[in-house]
């Protein structure tokens, strides 16, 4: 017989085990339910809005869950819960002393429980932000990936499992499958994904249920699969005489008739199932319900995602060693064993009082807040759970790295492309640096200037491949050793891969330095997966390149627009753009540094593969020197060219790629109309913006202070010369100079889609020819 503290590894559940895991199941789901009840009925409100929860969704899945934690989990798992299952993750925590009492009344209060699992915003230690459906899910299969990396670099060997619980709903989310069919995750054994199959989304009853079809797919994808599709129960009843009946009714029903039954009368549910037959096989199918007189309505709600002895047992067989992931199809009740069953509108419905007051009766015992009796083998299970996982510890913290300033060689390429690919190859040459980074892109490496790596360091796959590139440009050697990870095209599998290897400081100990490269234009087809990762505070760098209508030649639909101003508006992530090769370097290195200190984030690389004159930029270096120069470029601008005559000034503050343009203007402007134009490097418009609003709310913080001023304020004078932003980009991404240093501005960009032809053409047409940026500084220094 099985004891509390037994690994599942080494037996079952017990008839005795089991009863006291359907005790705790049951203070589970009622906790779940009366969290969400309490939040919306009993607090008071602080304002006019829905509180909101997801009663019927945590009951689905409280089964599952009960199985996995309080008998299957072992410590170094790590779990992602679907979204709506919230509630049931913070019943099980306060049933192991994760959390206190007074957090169960806290839901979706501000600094209480969170609507869905956040790692870095509720009161206790959650494996996986989820929320925005199919990333929470299919992340973890990418930390998988992370620790097999690691495994393979470090000599780390593996923990647990990565497991993932998730809606059946999810599955239609396309990045699932780009996850499941991505080669660099096949293999990971250590990689469980449990499906809660209720048969329901937000907004219906599905009418169909692909699970054969779905089966197949992750089975072509490499997957085992398991299928808990009836309970104990009703497979007893399938083996008595007429059960085959009974089993071919039940399959035979669709989703939302079958699901209309769990609400209906016995005399209902007999007539349903045996409408369709024949008299002869009516009378045999009767006859065998009729043995289940009383009990035929909970008969055929007897699935196995409710059944904790199939549960356990599935569970058991994904612990590792094994050579392929896991998925286990756990068929469940949409609002299992309350008064909303399979509801076709019970997602966001909520209990009224009379409803509480059933289940209280059916599922509560005593003290709605009481954990488990003491004394019981509830009790027990739930100690043993409790000392098998151990107390979370915080999270790893991030080691800082030293990385040198600047590259000892300086770093050659007219296009900030080629000196990213340069400047990468010269870290290999920083101790305990390279062994380090990691690289990642989604079938671009090569085109995004990532060669020079790959031939130096290879590419990662955990056995040898036989390689057939010897004496090529490029060297495709495949091996344990390699470093770098190639994606298939799937720019959301990029960012939640960059995403894993940015936490592998928690997954695995090893602190990681994730480089991941995509054109620039399809960081907006990723954009959900990149801000799951930052969300999550991951660190990363991301070179999006190339960018802007400067890939001329490509199309409108390879020209990206906005991308400026994603990075500027999201949190976690510093935007830069530089123009000239040395800031390449300064930035790059200054970025990777900061992804491994505590308050650090992460950098994203706007880059291009125009060329540029590095002349202007050595002059500026030999007048201002190295030191102040990089302090300068890492703050986010710095004087290219100051006009030295005496008429009237005007600024054009100029990013990456449109540089060259400005300083052509601005001799324009200086020989043939007298104008004495500055030009302003921005190397970064997200510092320049963030560091000019920090020093405006500081007087919030304390109004007797001095307020500071900005590295942008003090890169100005009082001078109210107008200014004349320009950027390959929507011309709102450099809109508030202007209004920040209190100036006229007339802003040029990119606010229509790109299209085909030459820089001087494609230029022209945009007003960022040096004459159009020329001809807007004569307008801004017009009355």
């Amino acid at each position: 017989m099985a004891t509390a503290t037994q690994t599942p590894q080494q037996h079952g559940p017990s008839e005795h085990d089991l009863q006291a895991l359907a005790e705790i199941e049951r203070r589970v789901l009622w906790l779940a339910v009366r969290i969400v009840d309490h939040a919306n009925r009993e607090r008071p409100p602080g304002d006019a809005l829905k509180v909101g929860g997801h009663q019927a969704s945590s009951a689905s899945i409280a089964t599952i869950m009960t199985a996995l934690w309080f008998w299957d989990m072992q410590a170094g798992d790590r779990v992602s819960v679907k979204p709506h299952a919230s509630p049931v993750l913070h019943a099980i925590q306060y049933l192991l002393g994760g959390l206190e009492r007074r957090h169960l009344t806290t839901l979706r209060e501000f600094g209480g429980l969170q609507a869905y699992p956040s790692r870095t915003k509720d009161p206790f230690p959650v494996d996986y932000s989820t929320g925005s459906v199919g990333l929470g899910a299919a992340a973890p299969l990418f930390g998988a990936l992370t620790a097999r990396y690691v495994e393979s670099h470090f000599g780390r060997t593996r923990s647990g499992r990565f497991i993932s619980l998730l809606g059946d709903a999810e599955l239609d989310e396309g990045n699932v499958w780009e996850a499941i069919n991505d080669p660099a995750t096949a293999g990971l054994g250590d990689a469980v994904w449990i499906v809660d199959l209720n048969r329901q989304s937000l907004d219906r009853v599905v009418p169909l249920i692909r699970a054969g079809g779905l089966g197949q797919a992750f089975r072509s994808a490499g997957w085992d699969v398991i299928e808990l599709k009836y309970g104990r129960r009703l497979r007893e009843a399938f083996a008595r005489r007429g059960g085959k009946l009974l089993r071919r009714r039940l399959d035979e029903l669709s989703n939302p008739e079958y699901q209309s039954l769990f609400a209906a009368d016995e005399d209902t549910v007999m007539e349903a199932l045996a409408r369709p037959l024949g008299p002869k096989k009516r009378r045999k199918l009767l006859d065998l319900l009729a043995g289940y007189e009383g009990q035929v309505a909970s008969l055929i709600q007897d699935l196995g995602g409710h059944d904790l002895a199939d549960l356990t047992a599935a569970l058991a067989s994904t612990h590792p060693p094994r050579d392929r992931p896991t998925v286990i199809f756990a068929y469940t009740i949409k609002g299992y064993r309350l008064p909303i069953a399979g509801h076709p509108l019970n997602h966001s419905a909520h209990l009224t009082a009379e409803q509480i007051e059933e289940v209280r009766t059916e599922l509560a015992n005593g003290d709605d807040w009481a954990r488990l009796r003491s004394g019981t083998a509830a009790a027990a299970l739930a100690a043993a759970a409790r000392a098998r996982l151990g107390s979370q510890p915080p999270p790893e913290p991030r080691r800082p790295i030293a990385i040198g300033p600047s590259a000892e060689r300086p770093i050659r390429g007219e296009a900030t492309q080629e000196a990213f690919g340069r400047a990468l190859v010269e870290l290999a040459s920083e101790p305990g640096v390279a062994e380090r980074i990691v690289t990642t892109a989604p079938d671009v490496s090569v085109s995004t200037n990532l060669g020079g790596w790959i031939n130096k360091f290879g590419v990662y796959a955990p056995e040898d491949e036989p390689d057939f590139t010897a004496g090529e440009a490029l060297r495709w050697k495949v091996g344990p050793e390699g470093r770098h990870i190639e994606l298939g095209i799937s720019e959301m599998n990029l960012f939640l891969l960059l995403g894993q290897l940015g936490l592998s400081h928690e997954l695995t100990g090893e602190l990681l330095l994730p480089i991941g490269t995509v054109y620039d234009p399809f960081v907006c087809r990723g954009l959900d997966a990149l801000i799951y990762g930052l969300y999550s505070d991951s660190r990363f760098v991301i070179a999006g390149t190339p960018s802007g209508i400067s890939l001329s030649r490509e199309g409108g639909a390879h020209q990206s627009t906005i991308t400026p101003s994603i990075g500027i508006e999201l949190p976690g992530i510093t935007y830069v753009e530089p123009a000239f090769a040395a800031e390449v370097d300064w930035l790059l290195r200054d970025g990777l540094r900061r992804l491994s200190e505590p308050d650090g984030e992460s950098l994203y690389l706007r880059l291009s593969t125009k060329p540029i004159k590095q002349a202007p930029f050595e002059a500026a270096r030999k007048a201002m020197g190295d030191d102040a120069l990089r302090d300068a470029v890492l703050a986010g601008g710095y004087w290219l060219h100051v006009a030295a005559g005496s008429g009237p000034g005007v600024t054009i503050a100029a990013c990456g790629a449109m540089v060259p343009e400005a300083l052509e203007a601005a001799a324009l402007l200086e020989a043939e109309e007298g104008i004495a134009a500055s030009v302003l490097a921005v190397t970064s418009p997200d510092r320049l913006y963030r560091g000019w609003r920090s020093a405006q709310m500081a007087p919030l913080a304390d109004a007797h202070a001095r307020r500071p001023r900005s590295h942008l304020e003090l890169l100005f004078d009082d001078q109210p010369e107008p200014i004349v932003s320009v950027i390959d980009g929507a011309s709102h991404a450099l809109a508030f100079l202007g209004s920040a240093l209190g100036r006229k501005q007339v802003t040029l960009g990119v606010d229509r889609f790109g299209q085909s032809g030459s820089l001087p053409d494609v230029y022209e047409a945009y007003d960022l020819s040096p004459d159009a940026i020329a001809s807007a500084a004569i307008a801004a220094l017009c009355p």
